[in-house]
């Protein structure tokens, strides 16, 4: 509730069992069955398959997938739960993937999410970044310059932490109102 008092316009639920985020579909379900509307409640998965992703966005009343893994056509074209794909960059050309579509760009690591790992923003010169949510590295003191490439969105975990896993409500704060 402290993200959403200070203004953000979704949250997200990782249930990817090896990241220290990690949230029980119980856990997850609580948390949003306590949220206001318009609020969009995002659950992150690695390595899952169609109706897995499904079952628990429907269980825990999550309202968009966040495909953190390179998902074929196929399984995203059997979702039924709305999604959002992510795209772990490692050269500028990455980045125009799926350019079409809403996708989250993050900066590549081995490791799934919240490596705290910051793209090279000279990518996104002369890009159209209007349907780019951006991820990696980012925090209170360098989310405010990114302004100028008109990105949809920012994603912030590992830049808003007090320790690996564990939100500090300053952060939080700080972050959300550079943001916007």
């Amino acid at each position: 509730m402290l993200a959403i008092n200070a203004g953000a316009d979704a949250l997200g639920f990782v249930f990817y069992e090896k990241s220290p985020r990690y949230v029980t579909q119980e856990k997850a379900k609580k948390i949003i069955s306590q949220l206001p509307p318009f609020v969009e409640k995002v659950a992150l998965f690695v390595n899952e398959d169609a109706l897995t992703i499904d079952t628990v966005c429907q269980s825990v009343g999550a309202t968009l997938a966040q495909l953190h893994f390179e998902a074929s056509q196929s399984l995203c074209k059997s979702l039924q739960t709305p999604h959002i794909k992510v795209i772990r960059a490692k050269s500028a050309e990455d980045i125009l993937a799926y350019s079409d579509e809403y996708r989250l760009v993050d900066a590549y690591c081995e490791a799934y999410g919240g490596a705290g790992k910051r793209i090279n923003l000279e990518w996104f010169e002369n890009v159209d970044c209007s349907k780019i949510i951006l991820a990696g590295g980012l925090d209170a003191t360098n989310v405010a310059a990114l302004m100028k490439y008109g990105f949809y969105g920012v994603d912030v975990s590992s830049g808003v932490e007090a320790s690996y896993g564990v939100k500090d409500a300053r952060k939080v704060k700080d972050f959300i109102f550079n943001a916007q």
